[in-house]
């Protein structure tokens, strides 16, 4: 068996213990109350993310090598800096096969973020980092149509598409962002929605926010799939990496429209 072959079945065998995603779940029920997420950076922002599904990130980029890559959810700017790393790795990666020099102020690929509230501190510290010139701000709410309107304009130009979905968790507005944005991502490419483990999480986890067991990201990806069989759950990520705060939410599109 050669090592691709070894993580396969590595990745199959941890799809099938029930011990340890139990125990991955209890873990994250502990860290959770201990604000775990928040203790990270990248490239100098806080990413509000959990180490696991920013390795997935960096994995399907690579794999997809995305144009354009589409968040909602904005926070204090790690993802943002983490998706505009990995355009700048790929924009590296065809100026090195294209042999020419890549130019970081004049990138090919583009990350848009939207947040309802883009406070002036992230975003200074957006505009005075270094790979900004990869990054769109747009400030709004995420289902607002003249949002939604302006983003598919952009995505006209792009061939290959990215999304990640990481702002309200309620139902209602998951489920919105998913019509709204998921259409806009490239066969082959993925649509990631993040905090479903809001599910598997006990009830009243979240005693301060609207979300709950029953309102949350992953009821709203299960009523989406329902309707959108061009979309798939790709679980071999959520298998291999055990810890990830997206199960069922790392949906690959199979197919058209």
């Amino acid at each position: 068996m050669d090592f691709s072959e070894q993580v396969a079945d590595n990745i199959v065998q941890l799809g099938q213990s029930t011990t340890t995603r139990h125990r991955a779940l209890e873990w994250m029920v502990a860290t959770a109350e201990l604000n775990y997420s928040y203790n990270f950076r990248w490239l100098g922002l806080p990413i509000i993310q959990y180490p696991q599904d920013t390795v997935a990130s960096q994995e399907m980029a690579w794999l997809v090598k995305p144009d354009l890559i589409i968040e909602t959810g904005i926070a204090r700017g790690g993802s943002l800096a983490l998706s505009a790393s990995l355009l700048m790795m790929c924009d590296f990666a065809d100026a090195q096969r294209d042999g020419i020099l890549l130019d970081p102020q004049r990138p090919k690929r583009k990350v848009i973020g939207i947040d309802i509230d883009i406070r002036p501190h992230n975003r200074s510290a957006l505009e005075a980092h270094p790979l900004y010139g990869y990054m769109e701000l747009i400030e709004g709410s995420s289902v607002d149509q003249l949002v939604i309107a302006k983003v598919r304009e952009v995505a006209v130009d792009y061939e290959r598409v990215l999304v990640m979905l990481d702002s309200n968790h309620t139902h209602e507005h998951v489920l919105a962002e998913l019509e709204a944005y998921a259409p806009l991502v490239s066969e082959g490419s993925y649509c990631i929605v993040y905090d479903t483990v809001i599910e598997d999480m006990p009830p009243g986890s979240f005693p301060d926010r609207p979300w709950d067991v029953g309102n949350n990201p992953k009821t709203a990806v299960h009523e989406f799939l329902g309707a959108h069989p061009e979309f798939a759950i790709d679980r071999s990520i959520q298998d291999k990496l055990q810890i990830t705060v997206a199960p069922d939410g790392y949906l690959k599109r199979i197919g058209g429209q």
